[in-house]
């Protein structure tokens, strides 16, 4: 079974590189330069294809635009159903289409010159450069062409007294020797620029060039590895030489003895290449985490609230804050028309659980470990940890067998605030959905991102009684809908059921349950051949390859089947859905059902009225008779 990596905050990294913050080197990738206006990398990627699909089909670039929906998916189907590049999503993608739209080496130089004309320090350049000057930060290695960091470390260092001054080396592949010299000597700080400078003779973009690191820069970057641990920042870990540097550290003792930090919107948005190697990590003993942060921005606002700078420094970072982007603005006055005009497809949920079951653990837990030994168990219950206390709903004596290892122990009841605890409105959403698929012809598909709920199709050999059941259930969405609501995809032969996503939020001191109607499509994963396998058990578990992942098979069979459905329609399809969730006694829908004594049932009032919204104000658009 797949390994979960751990997961941290912004803020929880911050508290730790506070500790010792010259004990972390930094690894900056072109996501961390995009606030300061240069293209990252898949912002490249996108105008690469662009640039392909208009030279291919005979069309002007100014016609096409990238941020239109429509262009994105024409684009996406033609590369689709050609050879021209890699599946998207591929490491060589990137290197693969540069070469592709500008084959030779001047022109991929002069266009790297053009983007990073356009970019400017950003606050996160700013932070890190000051940590630099003050010589809390050693070493810096990054991917990017521009001098971004370099010069935001040349200023900040400027603004200290002459004898404080600590500017930094600069080595690129022309001058990897630098880079050498100041690891053997200790000369801090240094910024190692492994793909060369702007400026250099040498830089690496194509598939051939990516594909062997220079022996110079490569000694440092592993040298560096096993001195410091590393934040990995903005970079998405596509190039291959740098990930083959990276996983021959892990062979080495000690490899990243302070710690191994990747920064990510969420371990889901990680390659496959990326979370194999930081699984490896983990596996040779590394202290592995997740940092969820969306920007480089963000994550060095956090660290500068953790970490001490000369007041100077301190002024300067702030100085480069952004304005406030909320600015006070006048209400509407009119009074708003009473008709609504907007259905929302959102349900009040007008009673959530109060109380959970406590639990007391001897050996302290996480949640997605507990919830693991519940499904082993297959015991019917929802969990959530938080050390070595546990809050349940389900039967008591299934939750204490399932937990077993873990010395678990009844502890009454705990209070639950969903509104300001983030781990609580989980375990109620998570309730939540079990309640609504409860005595309804519905599965649960629960994932990290958000679950959905989807509609059981007829099975073979089922009991007449159940069919019958399931078609009056159903019989309000068939009608709606006016096709099958399972079935497979025709041409692909892959299952397909509607369903919806389902939210839980709080919204003006109510909570609400979004549902968002949707087709899901079961498309199988790729299967290991008998040559994969036996590779496998020969090859060492660092070397193993990943399959190659494509787009969406049936994102336009889905397009068609959604795309005659007007108003009148979605209303009717609402309604359906609205009626099948909350269909029960008095609106009230139950987890599990239990029986009186054995345990604490999550409990929730639905209403069957969904939301409606109208204008703030009135507009002649309301106005209109067609």
């Amino acid at each position: 079974m797949q390994s979960v990596l751990p997961a941290i905050s912004a803020n929880q990294f911050a508290t730790v590189m506070s500790l010792r913050p010259n004990l972390i080197s930094w690894f900056l990738g072109s996501g961390a330069s995009a606030a300061s206006g240069i293209p990252t990398g898949y912002s490249m990627i996108t105008d690469f294809k662009a640039r392909i699909f208009c030279r291919e089909n005979n069309i002007s670039r100014r016609e096409v635009d990238t941020g239109d929906p429509v262009w994105v998916q024409r684009i996406a189907s033609f590369f689709r159903t050609t050879c021209i590049l890699p599946p998207e999503g591929d490491p060589t993608e990137y290197a693969t289409a540069f070469e592709a739209v500008y084959p030779h080496e001047r022109l991929r130089r002069q266009y790297i010159d053009d983007a990073i004309a356009k970019g400017t320090p950003a606050f996160g350049h700013r932070v890190l450069g000051s940590l630099m000057a003050a010589r809390k930060t050693d070493c810096v290695f990054t991917t990017n062409f521009d001098s971004l960091i370099e010069e935001a470390a040349q200023t900040a260092s400027a603004l200290l007294p002459a004898k404080q001054q600590s500017r930094p080396t600069v080595a690129a592949l022309d001058s990897a020797d630098r880079a050498v010299r100041s690891l053997k000597e200790s000369d801090w700080p240094l910024v190692a620029k492994l793909h060369g400078d702007y400026q250099s003779e040498d830089i690496k973009n194509t598939n051939a060039e990516l594909a062997a690191q220079d022996v110079r820069m490569r000694h440092v970057l592993i040298e560096a590895c096993q001195r410091f641990g590393m934040v990995f920042v903005g970079y998405s870990g596509r190039d291959a030489s740098v990930m083959e540097a990276l996983t021959s550290v892990l062979t080495k003792t000690p490899p990243f003895p302070n710690g191994l930090f990747w920064v990510a919107q969420s371990a889901s948005k990680l390659l496959p290449e990326v979370t194999l190697f930081l699984e490896n990590a983990r596996s040779a003993g590394v202290d592995v985490s997740v940092v969820e942060c969306r920007t480089f921005d963000e994550l060095a606002a956090d660290v500068i609230k953790q970490v001490d700078l000369p007041p100077v420094l301190q002024d300067h970072v702030m100085a480069g804050r952004s304005e406030a982007r909320l600015i006070p603005v006048n209400l509407p006055t009119a009074e708003a028309r009473r008709f609504p005009v907007l259905r929302l497809s959102a349900l009040p949920v007008v009673a959530v659980p109060r109380t959970a079951r406590r639990i007391i653990l001897e050996n302290a837990t996480t949640s997605p470990a507990a919830r693991t030994m519940v499904k082993d168990a297959k015991s019917r219950a929802i969990v959530a940890a938080n050390g070595r206390e546990l809050a349940a709903f389900g039967n008591d004596a299934e939750i204490l067998a399932a937990l077993q290892p873990l010395g678990p122990k009844i502890s009454g009841t705990i209070e639950l605030d969903a509104v300001n605890e983030s781990w609580v409105r989980g375990l109620i959403y998570d309730a939540l959905v079990e309640a609504l698929s409860r005595h309804r012809p519905l599965r649960a598909r629960r994932q990290r991102s958000g679950h959905s709920l989807v509609i059981i199709g007829p099975r073979e050999g089922e009991e007449p009684g159940k069919v019958q059941w399931r078609d009056r259930a159903l019989s309000s969405l068939r009608k709606a809908y006016g096709t099958s609501l399972t079935g497979t995809v025709p041409t692909l032969d892959f299952p397909f059921q509607e369903g919806v996503f389902l939210k839980l939020e709080y919204v003006s001191g109510q909570w609400w349950c979004g549902f968002e109607p949707h087709t899901f499509v079961d498309i199988p994963r790729a299967r290991e051949t008998a040559a994969d396998k036996s590779e496998a058990t020969v090859a060492s578990p660092l070397e193993k390859p990943f399959a190659r992942r494509g787009g969406d098979p049936a994102g336009d069979w889905r397009r068609e089947r959604w795309a005659q459905r007007y108003n009148g329609n979605w209303a009717r399809i609402i309604d359906a859905w609205a009626l099948l969730l909350t269909e029960g006694a008095d609106g009230k829908v139950r987890a599990f059902g239990l029986d009186p004594g054995s345990g604490i049932d999550a409990e929730f009032l639905v209403s069957s009225i969904t939301a409606w919204s109208r204008p703030g104000n009135h507009h002649g658009y309301f106005e209109r008779s067609r």
